[in-house]
Order: C-alpha cells, then structure tokens, then sequence
C-alpha cells in the first residue's frame, strides 16, 4: 500500500509547486483615493480620547448607562448580525476547501448473474452467479493555478470582514438610538409635566373665574375664555401621554423586552452635556464601522472580478483511488485484491456563446457599483459630522434664547395676572400671555431634549474607538448569559 501511495504523493507535490509558480488573474484591489474636506463648517472638539471612551456616560444619568447596558446584552439586532457573521466564516471556510484535497472512501457490494451467450464466467473460473465487494479511497485536487480559487477566497474573506463591520455598524446604532429614544422620553416627560401643571393651574384660575361671575365681577365671556384656555392645556395631555406610550415601546425593543414602562433617571434639564469629541475628516475611514464595511464590499467585489476571468484558463485537476476489490467477502482486504489509480486532466473552454464574457462583465459592473456606494459613504459619512456640529452649535444658541424667552413670558404672565386682579387690564392681556407662555415652555424642554440628541449624533457620525468599548460589553454580557 505504501508503493501504490507514492504517485498520489508526487502528484500532490507537482500541484504544490505548479500552484505556487501560478499568477493570479484579475485586478489587484488599490483603496480609491478619498478627496476629504480640510475641515468641518463648525470646528470639533479638542479632546481626542473622548471619541475612545463610553461617553453616554457623560450625561451622568445611572438610568441611561444601564439601559444601553441591557441593550447590550440582549438587543435582537445584534444577536442576528452576530449569526451573520458565523455564516459569512462558513463560507470563507467552504471556499478556502477548494486549496485541499478532497479525500472520501466508498463501498460496494453486490451479486451478479452473466448472461449464458456472453461471457463464459464458469469457464473463467467465476461462479454464476457472483458476490462481488469493492472498497475504495478517493482523492481528487484541482490546482488553483491561475488563482480563481484565491480570489474567491479572498472574497470570502472580505465578507467577513464586512459582516463583522456590519455587526459593529449596528452597536453603534443601538447605542446611539437607545440614547436618543431617552433623551427624548424624558423630553416628553418634562412636556407633560409643564401640561399637566398649567392645567392645574388653568382649572384653579376657572373655578376662580366662575366665583368671580356669580359675583358679578366678570362677565360670561371671560368665564368662556378661561375654559377655553383649560381645554387648550388638556388636549395637550393625551397627544404627550400617547407619544410617551409609543417611545416607551420602542425603546423596550431595543432593550430586548417587551413592550412597556421604561424606568426614569435625572430631568432633561438635569441631564449633563457631554463634550464633543475631537476629529477630522480624513480619521473617519478608519473610525465609521459603515465605511469600514463598505470598503470590504469593494474589496469582496473587485476579487470577483479575478475570479470569473479564471475561467477563460484551462483547470488542471488530479485524481487518485485507492481500494480493494474482490468477490469473497473474506478475501477483501488481502493484498491480492489491492486496486489503484490516478490520473490528471486538463479541461479549458473553447466556445461558451459568451457565457465567461457576461460573468466578468458582471463581476466588473458589480465592483463599479461597490465602488460607487463607497464613494457615497464616504461623502454622507462628512456631511453626518458637519451636520450634527452645525445642530449643536445652533440648538445651544436655539435652546439659550428659548430659555430667555420662557423667563420673559413667566414675567409677563405674572404681571398681567396682578394687573388684572386689580381691575387695571382687561382679562385678555392675561390669556394673551398665558397663550404665549405655555407653548413657549412646551418649545423650551423640546429644545433641551434635541441639544441633547444632536450631541448623541455628533458621536454617533465620527464613530470611534467607544464602538469598542460598547462591543466589550456586549462580549461581557454574552460571556455571562452563555450555558454553563
């Protein structure tokens, strides 16, 4: 047996060296040149490590950090791009095969009758009819001489790569998104309380009103104005508590749970600001996990290109067997019964009726496309940065004059009341101010909540090595849930 191995051998070695000395057709992959913008319209921060750190903590709200904790740890999304990515390295495992050997073993068994006119078996020696037994060991090797097999593998590879990104690309949304949803829950819950305490207000300055009619003190139509100013304040009520309810649903997905109550931390305007974190444009390719995979894309597309273009040359394939055959059951694996063969084949396309051409023009169409989309990335992933600073800057700017302004009208609301307890303006200064003040408030916690989100969209445009930090914790939290 180890005779009949040794052509399988020097075969194997022949496919080795002829591999090895093989060129590999198709386009090499070159990163496209980025034309980055210098800078941003508004200037980022100034402190580098804050884009590297868990910076929704900054908001120093405990409530916060523990729901992107548990959001972490048991978020759907994350668990399927996690899937995602175990069967992209399946199928980078199943290409890269194709470098190997394939080896399998067969068995045959089975009884024949010869026919009487054909060949004479009893006087060859056979009886008739026969048992017959075979065992065979197969090998077959196709060599990967003008590299079609390590371009798919190399696209195989960087499918992973972009599924891997993916998974980080979605770390980076949850996190992002359950902050957001908070910060505007508690938006909301600052909202309804401003709601329902005018309209405590606004019941008590009605059942004040009224007195005052049955007096004789003011008339019907003031009675009229201040219900009406109540109802204003009341239908407020159901449209914030039906928001809430809705965010509330929302977020408890995120978090992997089912719908319902989301416990609550600081007020929105307890609530810290976090700084912004350092960058430039050029840092956003190596930082944004969605840049990151559209590049492998790319990468994935263009070793296609190779792939298909391998086929215009002629596969060199090898085959060995090794077995046994014998007609006694008994006598199978004794040495007379030993059986082997190889072989090599050379096969190459002749006429295809451009079957090969449409491949390549399709592999080449499909790199011009994953070039484009990156392209694309690239440019949406500078206009995301230089959007979210411009919010910022302007929301502070928005969110400090509405402040003034919800002082003023408190002022003016004050004043207009005692004026009017006096009998020295009418009651519609009172409900003209008192229609300017509530809304005011309403825009004011509005605003609180959308200057704290524009900071959430700032780290979530630059991306960063926080991303990191977040995909430790959810490493963690994996480690912790899994089966013991």
């Amino acid at each position: 047996m180890r005779h009949a191995a040794r052509p399988l051998r020097r075969a194997a070695m022949l496919a080795a060296a002829l591999a090895l000395s093989g060129c590999v057709v198709g386009p090499d992959y070159r990163r496209p040149e980025v034309q980055a913008p210098a800078t941003y319209q508004v200037p980022a921060g100034q402190d580098a490590a804050l884009a590297d750190a868990e910076w929704w903590k900054a908001f120093g709200d405990p409530v916060l950090d523990g729901l992107i904790a548990e959001a972490l740890a048991n978020n759907r999304n994350i668990r399927i791009a996690a899937a995602h990515v175990e069967q992209a390295a399946g199928v980078l495992q199943s290409t890269r095969s194709a470098f190997y050997p394939q080896i399998g073993y067969q068995l045959n068994g089975g009884r024949y009758r010869f026919t009487n006119d054909g060949l004479n078996a009893q006087a060859a020696g056979i009886s008739n009819p026969t048992n017959y037994y075979q065992a065979l060991a197969g090998a077959s090797w196709e060599i990967d001489l003008w590299g079609r097999v390590r371009r798919l593998s190399e696209s195989a590879q960087a499918n992973v790569l972009a599924t891997e990104e993916a998974r980080r690309g979605v770390i980076l949304t949850l996190v992002a998104n359950v902050a957001n949803g908070y910060l505007q829950l508690r938006g909301l819950d600052e909202q309804l309380t401003m709601a329902q305490r005018t309209r405590d207000a606004y019941a008590e300055a009605l059942r004040l009103m009224e007195a005052k009619f049955q007096y004789g003190r003011v008339s019907q139509m003031n009675v009229d104005q201040a219900t009406a100013r109540l109802q204003t304040a009341e239908a407020q009520i159901p449209r914030l508590q039906r928001d809430i309810a809705l965010l509330q649903d929302a977020l408890a997905i995120l978090l992997g749970r089912n719908p319902g109550a989301i416990p609550r931390g600081k007020s929105i305007f307890e609530i810290a600001l976090p700084a912004v974190p350092a960058g430039v444009p050029s840092q956003l390719l190596e930082r944004r996990p969605d840049l990151a995979q559209a590049e492998q894309q790319l990468i994935a597309a263009n070793a296609q290109i190779g792939a298909a273009k391998a086929q215009y040359y002629p596969a060199i394939s090898l085959t060995a067997a090794l077995g046994t055959a014998s007609t006694d059951l008994s006598n199978l694996f004794k040495g007379a019964t030993r059986n082997w063969n190889y072989a090599g084949m050379l096969a190459g396309p002749i006429f295809t009726g451009g079957a090969i051409a449409g491949q390549v023009a399709q592999a080449e169409a499909a790199q011009q496309a994953a070039l484009q989309a990156y392209q694309l990335a690239i440019q949406s992933a500078f206009a995301d940065v230089d959007s979210a600073l411009v919010s910022r800057t302007t929301l502070i700017e928005q969110q400090a004059a509405q402040e003034k302004l919800v002082t003023a009208l408190r002022g003016y609301s004050r004043l207009a009341q005692l004026q009017f307890d006096v009998g020295r303006v009418p009651y519609s200064t009172v409900l003209q101010a008192e229609q300017e003040l509530f809304p005011a408030e309403l825009a004011w916690a509005a605003d609180r909540a959308q200057l704290c989100s524009s900071i959430v969209g700032i780290y979530k445009a630059m991306g960063g090595g926080w991303v990191a930090a977040a995909d430790k914790l959810t490493a963690t939290a994996a480690a912790a849930s899994a089966p013991r």
